[in-house]
């Protein structure tokens, strides 16, 4: 009956590092919906960039510049304006083509500007 128990245990270990390495807790990502029509995303990208968010970004040579399209410019433009207003209720509205995110859109060395922090430590009881 031991290898059961000492099993669960170090099962239990490992997914709490997983889940500590991979997560930011409690952060969220205003990014673009996937069902939003493009057209519709180029008028609330100008407002999010012109009112403002940090867009350097994904201007040509900017680090989050490729995929160059407009579902990853509007998500990109979207969580800086969100993060710049505080998270406030209605800063990732962008007339419904916005949505809020639990997972990080970040990708390869383009980091989208998180709500939250990591936490430094973790602290687990098993």
């Amino acid at each position: 009956m031991a290898a059961p128990k000492q099993f669960y245990s170090v099962l239990t270990i490992v997914a709490c590092i997983i889940i500590w390495r991979s997560s930011i807790v409690g952060a969220t990502w205003c990014v673009a919906r996937n069902n939003a029509i493009a057209s519709a995303l180029q008028p609330q990208l100008d407002y999010a960039c012109g009112h403002g968010a940090d867009c350097s970004g994904i201007q040509p040579g900017g680090i989050c510049f490729n995929p160059n399209n407009i579902y990853n410019h509007a998500s990109y433009a979207f969580d800086s304006y969100y993060v710049r207003m505080g998270r406030a209720p209605g800063s990732c509205y962008f007339g419904g083509t916005a949505v809020i995110a639990v997972t990080d859109p970040s990708y390869g060395r383009c980091r989208y500007p998180s709500s939250l922090k990591r936490y430094r430590y973790a602290h687990f009881l098993i």
